[in-house]
């Protein structure tokens, strides 16, 4: 069984941080303030939600329905950030580890037909934006990056100070920049195989 060991100062700011959560996030696990979220009214909170301090989450422009999930059961480290302009999901029971970056945005398009050049100040370019899928029991490292128009798949694990720039599939390890295949789980002998 995990401990927390947390201190006496520690277990005060809990406490404190719990009876804010409940105020505000009713069905939030516990939220460590100070937190920033723009654009509540676009997001569905699911249950049992934990963050660490100084996350910021955000949903940019105006529209008709949630467009950021979180399902039940995400644990969230510090200075999380999410940011999204199109939709983000975020399965049940996914750890995020402190320092990760997802973002369904960036400003301007660089391929295709129709592309942003350099003497466009980046501000003022359109942002272009794609849906990301983080699902079930998936594990996001320290430092990672998910960038937009990529899915994670059912119960993989994304290596710290990974960048995910394209889709990752069920039961993996990845890692690396761009984040690449380093193992997958054996189902017949219940381990994970080297790639």
């Amino acid at each position: 069984m995990r401990k927390s060991n947390y201190g006496f100062t520690e277990i005060l700011k809990n406490i404190y941080n719990l009876f804010k959560t409940k105020l505000l996030f009713p069905n939030a696990r516990l939220i460590r303030f100070p937190i920033i979220i723009r654009g509540k009214k676009y997001i569905n909170f699911g249950n049992n939600l934990t963050t660490g301090y100084n996350c910021r989450i955000d949903v940019l422009g105006k529209h008709y329905s949630k467009i950021l999930t979180f399902n039940n059961n995400i644990n969230m480290g510090d200075n999380v950030r999410i940011s999204c302009c199109e939709k983000i999901n975020i399965g049940s029971n996914v750890l995020i580890g402190s320092r990760v970056l997802i973002i369904d945005n960036s400003h301007g398009t660089y391929d295709g037909n129709i592309q942003d050049n350099p003497f466009t100040s980046p501000n003022s370019r359109k942002l272009s934006t794609k849906e990301i899928n983080i699902n079930d029991n998936v594990w996001i490292g320290e430092g990672v990056v998910v960038q937009k128009g990529c899915s994670i798949g059912k119960g993989s694990i994304i290596a710290a100070n990974s960048v995910v720039t394209s889709d990752i599939p069920s039961q993996v390890i990845a890692g690396g920049i761009p984040a690449k295949i380093l193992k997958i789980f054996d189902e017949e002998l219940n381990e994970w195989r080297r790639v």
